[in-house]
């Protein structure tokens, strides 16, 4: 089960089908969906999400929590709003596309993807750009 919570700022509307759309994604790379719970936070709260538990000292759009056991999928993915619409305004993007490939982006970490390396951050592109053009 996708939940959606909203931390420290309003909800906003998701696009249309986005729980849906992520359940495919994760079926489509043969795993299974289990318990993943989106967290929509501002900059604040993910700079100390990632200072308390990843000892990092920088903002990011999102950090992933990972439960995953055999192939069922299972998460707790902090996302920040005020990050990802930066992002889309620095790249031209629109905001939603930008958010559904943030979203695509924790799922695909947890179904094994990396991005350290150059080839992995370009594996990493481009599945993300498949499944936003199958959304």
């Amino acid at each position: 089960m996708i939940q959606f919570f909203f931390e420290n700022l309003n909800e906003i509307p998701l696009p249309t089908n986005t729980e849906i759309w992520l359940e495919q994604l994760i079926i489509s790379e043969h795993k299974k969906p289990g318990e993943i719970n989106y967290i929509f936070c501002d900059d604040e709260h993910l700079l100390k999400v990632n200072r308390d538990f990843l000892q990092h000292d920088y903002y990011t759009d999102v950090i992933t929590f990972d439960y995953v056991k055999g192939k069922t999928i299972s998460a707790d993915i902090f996302v920040s709003l005020p990050r990802i619409l930066e992002n889309a305004s620095s790249l031209s993007k629109a905001f939603d596309s930008e958010l559904l490939r943030v979203l695509a982006h924790g799922i695909l970490h947890l179904c094994g993807y990396k991005d350290k390396t150059e080839e992995e951050i370009s594996e990493m592109r481009s599945k993300e750009d498949y499944y936003l053009s199958i959304f």
